[in-house]
């Protein structure tokens, strides 16, 4: 406010330039002050209230702009959700009668195969119950031979592999036990050895026992069972006497051990399986394959990892330790206090050639337990053998031997000394193995290499 005595036009103009907001002459100062700086007052008081109004005017447009630009963001996200979820729903939809159908022929087929096989389950059962009381790890194997430790050298050694292992051996020798052991020191040996002997069943059986069979496969077939293989699966099978398996079945074994799948008898479903084989027999394998009774392939996939048990007769050290034990284990059974062995019975058990080995003295042992009326026992008759078994036994108790020699110098590559050379192997002092050997005919060039295996 501008309070002057005289002003002209320019110098008002100028004032009003430098920010005044009126003028008052002195000469009219009382009339015109009070109402020109009530005036100016009220027009401060508006402008200030003016730019307050635009400022919050400006800052709920800048908060109206900030929310609207975040509520868009979301509403992006939510869009962009929302459409993914579509898309989701839209993909599990076009698939989803098909997976409900296909979950719905899984649930009815594991329903119908639950139902199926309760029955066979329950008698598995038994038969696991049964496989477990017949499980042997090396402390149930009896002997301290070094034909003996070989053995169990061998099935040590090969033990934790994954490999198909061939055990051969006479009857009566306890190749089930070493298989029985091989299993029990593998990684498989939290499931149980499953068990088959090829020369207990049939032909017509065996393969239905082996594979399984579906409900009206064959005349007979009223239920559907479920095979060795199967129940197998993720553990080990053995294979008894492999040699009796009928030739027209050697082709399919092939095939479970090559790819590891089969079809179950009147199924056309090809099951998948991881089984390891041990298998055992008491055969010339090659001499069967010579006479087409067994098929070269299959012998080839089999004798991977062969382990020959030698027969009673050339670890006779063991048999004391195997009688006593037998002694032990019957006199318990039977409730009888034996103690002691006559001179005579243990110089006579070992003494005969026991064509019918470890199982064969435990009988013998059994009998005479049963038999014994004292302390100490003694055989109640002669052991004796028939003719045409003697002279089979006189005959082939050579051949067996250098069979069995031949087999162990070509496993230590013809070295005879050392700790692990052929003669400490089988028992022998070094000039014993030698003197068997010329007495024999054993020479190294007699030795022929194994044909190679024909490619798949």
């Amino acid at each position: 406010m501008l309070v002057t005595g005289a002003i002209s036009e320019d110098h008002a103009i100028e004032i009003f330039t430098q920010g005044a907001k009126d003028y008052v002459l002195k000469t009219r100062l009382q009339q015109r002050l009070v109402p020109a700086v009530r005036r100016a007052l009220a027009e401060a008081e508006e402008q200030r209230a003016r730019r307050q109004a635009e400022d919050e005017l400006r800052k709920a447009h800048r908060t109206l702009e900030e929310r609207v630009r975040i509520r868009t963001l979301e509403l992006e996200a939510e869009i962009s959700a929302r459409k993914k979820i579509e898309e989701a729903l839209q993909k599990a939809h076009d698939s989803l009668e098909q997976q409900v159908a296909e979950r719905t022929i899984e649930l009815q087929t594991a329903l119908s195969e639950i139902r199926a096989l309760k029955d066979q389950l329950e008698a598995e059962n038994i038969y696991f119950r049964q496989e477990t009381k017949m499980k042997h790890r090396f402390e149930h194997i009896l002997g301290q031979s070094n034909a003996l430790k070989y053995v169990l050298y061998r099935a040590e050694q090969v033990a934790s592999a994954n490999t198909t292992v061939l055990i051969l051996g006479e009857t009566g020798t306890g190749k089930e036990l070493i298989a029985s052991a091989i299993h029990d020191m593998s990684p498989r040996k939290e499931r149980p050895l499953i068990t088959v002997n090829c020369a207990a069943l049939p032909g017509n059986l065996i393969e239905s026992e082996l594979f399984g069979r579906e409900k009206g496969a064959f005349t007979g077939a009223d239920t559907r069972q479920v095979g060795r293989f199967e129940i197998a699966n993720g553990s080990t099978l053995c294979l008894d006497e492999i040699g009796e398996l009928p030739l027209e079945l050697q082709a399919k074994l092939l095939r479970v051990i090559q790819h590891g799948e089969f079809e179950r008898l009147g199924s056309s479903n090809t099951i998948k399986v991881d089984v390891r084989i041990l298998a055992t027999t008491n055969r010339d394998l090659e001499e069967e394959v010579r006479k087409g009774r067994f098929r070269q392939d299959l012998y080839y996939r089999l004798n991977v990892f062969p382990i020959t048990v030698p027969p009673l007769r050339q670890r006779k050290e063991d048999i004391p330790l195997m009688v006593r034990a037998f002694i032990e284990r019957y006199s318990r059974k039977l409730g009888k206090s034996i103690t002691s062995i006559q001179k005579e019975t243990m110089k006579a058990l070992q003494d005969y050639p026991w064509p019918g080995n470890v199982r064969e003295l435990e009988n013998v042992i059994e009998r005479t337990v049963i038999l014994c009326t004292g302390p100490a026992l003694r055989l109640a008759d002669k052991l004796e053998i028939s003719s045409p078994q003697l002279t089979s036994a006189a005959r082939t108790l050579e051949e067996t031997e250098r069979n069995y020699i031949l087999k162990i110098l070509s496993e230590t590559r013809w070295r005879i000394e050392g700790k692990d050379g052929a003669a400490a192997i089988l028992g022998l002092h070094r000039s014993t193995l030698r003197a068997r050997m010329h007495k024999l005919g054993i020479v190294r060039q007699e030795i022929k290499k194994e044909p190679k295996p024909e490619s798949d």
